[in-house]
């Protein structure tokens, strides 16, 4: 497993999402296999509301609303350590978890895994992509007992 070092920033309070559950979701995203071979992995998680997520994803992607959450990727440094920011828009992800009669906690875990992923270099921006990073997440999050997020009911 690659070693981790993990900042968590509250810019919005979740109680369900303590630090030491968020660590847990990142470190066991980290024992996946096929990361096996990423020497160290330095991430900011940051948790906000919606004007920030707004902010971000406009200033950033240019897309003027809140999404579920956005990743920074910065790639590996010279000791081959690969930093990113990960933001998780609370009420972003509270009212998709409603809508998609999904529990909170499972629709986070596997938001926090997607946006690890990102930050490691993984996207979905073709289809063969999509179905990689789709099955990897779905095995990640089977290790914590949380039911394929892409199944549709």
């Amino acid at each position: 497993m690659p070693t981790l070092s993990l900042a968590v920033q509250y810019g919005k309070e979740e109680p369900r999402l303590p630090r030491w559950r968020l660590r847990r979701w990142v470190a066991q995203t980290l024992r996946a296999p096929e990361l096996a071979g990423i020497p160290g992995v330095a991430l900011t998680l940051r948790l906000v509301g919606a004007a920030e997520g707004r902010r971000l994803n406009r200033d950033f992607r240019q897309r003027d609303y809140a999404t579920n959450v956005l990743t920074f990727e910065y790639g590996p440094g010279p000791d081959g350590v690969v930093g990113g920011d990960i933001v998780l828009c609370v009420p972003v992800l509270a009212a998709e978890a409603k809508a998609q009669k999904k529990p909170f906690l499972h629709h986070a875990a596997h938001l926090v895994v997607h946006g690890v992923l990102h930050s490691l270099g993984y996207d979905h921006l073709n289809e063969r992509d999509a179905r990689r990073m789709e099955a990897l997440e779905t095995r990640i999050l089977a290790t914590m007992a949380i039911p394929d997020p892409y199944q549709v009911s």
